[in-house]
């Protein structure tokens, strides 16, 4: 992109840089900072609110519906002119953006949708990261026994991936070629609990299991620890570049993560943000279209970035772009692995 977003909005509506220029306050309320992308997301984030001249402030909910809503009071409190939400509980957000609605505050909705008019969508296309996680993993098992392990059930975005894996393997499945053997919600996408899923799954199933679809990384670890109690080696699908996953995919314990690159999406977010908070109107940021693929199907002006499917035949690109070193990435690989010849 030769322009950032925030110059073309900026230019677009014609903004000039000195109405930028006295700075605005954008207000961040993190769900909960457990995942190891978060903090790459923020890193970026801020780089970008701090070169439009702003000033980032930001809460962490650490997984707490409650605590999130009061959270947003704050930032609220604290002069916030733009709020981005990564929400906890799709259902119990509702008040906060009232609130924000209240005061003029425009909402970014930040990777996980909340469905609401008011608020502009940013995100990758999640259906899409679904959809390449089962096509990557049955290329390599395209019939046998499957399990799904699902983040958590309050999130919009476990519903995603799983429309996007079912758009893929769902007419295999019907055709009894792969049968779901196991499919279970993870609670807060935790690893230990995506482990204890697994592990029953694998009980329940004498571990006659030939492949799992995790709906991340971080759950993908879980499950990885579980095969190897068993001393299983299977295809095994995630999604967010974690560098744990990454070196997973080189030790060949698991086959593919979708890299979502958080520098890119935070990067976007504080440039929306600071746009927004300088008064231009969401339908005036570059690349935003329609988006009403929730639940209640509310229409909502949105961006759905495209994710990078990492595999041991393209740990390259992850490396090329500065995400992982070589030596992380490629420590104890199995042969095969080009980057690491």
């Amino acid at each position: 992109m030769k322009k950032t977003i925030l110059a073309a909005v900026v230019m677009a509506a014609g903004f000039s840089s000195t109405a930028l220029a006295e700075g605005n306050i954008i207000g961040v309320s993190w769900a909960s900072f457990q995942e190891e992308r978060w903090k790459i997301d923020e890193a970026a984030m801020v780089a970008a609110i701090e070169a439009a001249g702003d000033k980032y402030i930001s809460a962490d909910a650490q997984s707490s519906s409650a605590k999130q809503l009061t959270d947003i009071e704050a930032l609220i409190a604290q002069g916030a002119n733009a709020l981005i939400i990564n929400a906890w509980d799709k259902d119990a957000i509702g008040p906060a953006i009232e609130s924000a609605a209240a005061e003029g505050i425009p909402v970014i909705g930040y990777d996980r949708l909340i469905e609401d008019a008011r608020t502009f969508y940013l995100t990758f296309d999640n259906k899409g990261v679904g959809r390449i996680i089962a096509e990557t993993v049955s290329a390599v098992v395209p019939e046998g026994n499957y399990a799904i392990i699902k983040g958590d059930p309050g999130d919009p975005n476990a519903a995603f991936l799983l429309e996007g894996m079912m758009e893929v393997i769902g007419d295999d499945v019907a055709a009894g070629k792969i049968k779901i053997v196991g499919e279970a919600f993870s609670d807060s996408w935790k690893p230990e609990n995506a482990q204890k899923n697994m592990e029953q799954i694998l009980t329940a199933n004498n571990n006659d299991v030939d492949a799992v679809l995790s709906e991340n990384d971080g759950m993908a670890g879980g499950v990885v620890a579980a095969l190897a109690a068993q001393g299983l080696v299977i295809p095994v699908g995630g999604q967010d570049g974690d560098l744990a996953a990454i070196n997973r995919v080189a030790r060949g314990s698991q086959t593919v993560s979708v890299w979502k690159d958080s520098r890119q999406l935070g990067k976007a977010a504080g440039e929306i943000a600071a746009a927004l908070a300088g008064g231009a109107a969401m339908n005036e940021v570059p690349g935003a279209s329609m988006f009403n693929g929730g639940e209640k199907g509310v229409e909502m002006n949105a961006i759905l970035l495209s994710p990078t499917p990492i595999t041991k035949d393209n740990l390259d690109v992850a490396i090329n772009a500065g995400h992982i070193s070589r030596e992380q990435a490629c420590e104890g690989a199995m042969d095969g692995v080009p980057a690491c010849q």
